[in-house]
Formats: C-alpha cells, structure tokens, sequence
C-alpha cells in the first residue's frame, strides 16, 4: 500500500516540477528603465499607505506636461480616463509573460490600445488628472494583475520614502552617418530648426548617436525632405542628412 502511494507522489509530482520551471522562466521580468528620458533625475516616492503600496509616484520641479516614456518595448493595452477619480488618464503597457507597466494622472496619452511600442517612445505627458493633488507620474510595474517592487536597470528602487534617481532609458541611443550633397558641415541647432541658434558643427561622414527624434521645420537634404530632428547630444540637426538605413523614426521621441 505504501509503495502504491508513494508511486501515486511521484506520478504527481513530476509533472508539477516541470511547471514550476516553466512558470518561473515565463515569469522573467523585462529590462525595465524608468519612465522618463535618458539623463533625467526624479524623486521617486513610495510609502505604505500607496494605492497599491508597490507603485511609486515621481516629481521633479516644474513636471506638468513633461515627457512620460515606455518603461520597456510592448503592446498597449489600455488607455483609459477616469475622469477626476483614481488613475485619471492612464495607460497600460503589455510586455509579455504577464508583466504590464500602468502610468497615471497623464494630462495627455499619445498611444493607442493595440499600439506597439518601444522602450523609450514616448506614451503621455506628466499631468494631474483623476485623484491628484498636484502634478506627478504614478507607475507601476504588476506580474500577472499584481502590483510588484519597482526595478529599474536591475536594482530595485527604495522602500519606504523618497529618493532620487537618474533616468538610464535608452541613453544608448541609434547611430547614424552624417552626408551632405555638398561634403560641407552640417550646423548643430539648439532646437529642431534652423531659426535656432547654431551650437556647433559636425563633419560630412561622421557618426554620430540619436539620443532622441523630435518634429520641427522641414529640411531637404541628402537623404530627402523631412520634418524630423535628430538629438545628438550637444543639440539638433535634421534627419535629411543623417543615413540610419531607415527613412521613419529610429530613436525616442525627445
């Protein structure tokens, strides 16, 4: 009798150990990077009493409208407005495996459910929409409906209080080569047109890394007509004459 049951175990638990691996692997959490674009710093707070207590809420001076980003690349999942209650507008982001992303009180969402979108890419703009008493993100990282301890580039964030920490969020940035019809410079701009002030130069056949991409005046140039402006750095030149082997946007909205 007691070898019947001990075979009965045995045949039980077999096959539960193989699910809990592949439950554990399935449960691997993305390379999750803060919401905000590279070089940024925020104060982040988390205390006990949270709605959910794992969620963090970020503030720096002066945020109202500021740049809200994907965490890490996925599917939109949500966006919703609950008007001047809970989230407000707020968006959710599927990264597969049950892990999702949800950023709340957004005065503005620039995404759309079904929306595939990169790490970095920016998904809102920093309001005070729905329960808010000021301006400020409120994000969350949950696994399978489950609010989580926030990781951000492998480290998890403090618990419990106020800390500030540095945006890491695609700081590597996209590479591209910089050609003119002319083999002439091309002029750095503080800002995405030419009416901006010149900041510096850089050399026909450089290389040079896009932090960021942003909409501005309309450039024709070795590589077409187009209106988008590549950050580089120290400011901005036009897309038209940087080669990317891609004709659209390759880096994060600025």
């Amino acid at each position: 009798m007691k070898r019947v049951a001990r075979a009965f175990v045995t045949a039980l638990v077999a096959p539960l150990v193989g699910l809990v691996l592949v439950q554990g692997e399935a449960a691997a959490a993305p390379g999750f990077q803060m919401p905000f674009p590279c070089g940024q710093v925020w104060e982040g707070q988390t205390r006990t009493n949270h709605s959910p207590a794992n969620s963090v809420d970020f503030n720096r001076a002066n945020d109202d409208g500021d740049p809200v980003v994907a965490s890490a690349g996925g599917t939109v999942t949500r966006v919703a407005n609950e008007g001047s209650t809970s989230y407000g507008r707020w968006v959710e982001i599927g990264h597969g495996s049950g892990w999702t992303t949800r950023y709340a009180h957004l005065s503005v969402q620039r995404v759309s459910v079904g929306q595939v979108v990169s790490r970095g890419q920016r998904i809102g703009d920093v309001g005070t929409t729905g329960g808010s008493t000021g301006p400020h993100l409120h994000f969350e990282q949950r696994l399978n409906g489950v609010a989580q301890k926030i990781v951000f580039n492998g480290s998890q964030i403090y618990y419990w209080g106020t800390r500030s920490y540095t945006s890491r969020n695609s700081c590597s940035g996209v590479t591209g080569t910089v050609g003119t019809d002319s083999g002439a410079s091309v002029t750095i701009r503080s800002g995405p047109g030419t009416g901006y002030a010149a900041v510096g130069s850089v050399a026909n056949g450089a290389t040079v890394t896009i932090r960021c991409q942003t909409r501005g005046q309309t450039v024709t140039g070795k590589y077409g007509t187009t209106d988008l402006w590549d950050h580089i750095g120290s400011g901005y030149i036009s897309d038209a004459f940087v080669y990317t082997g891609s004709d659209g946007q390759v880096a994060p909205n600025c």
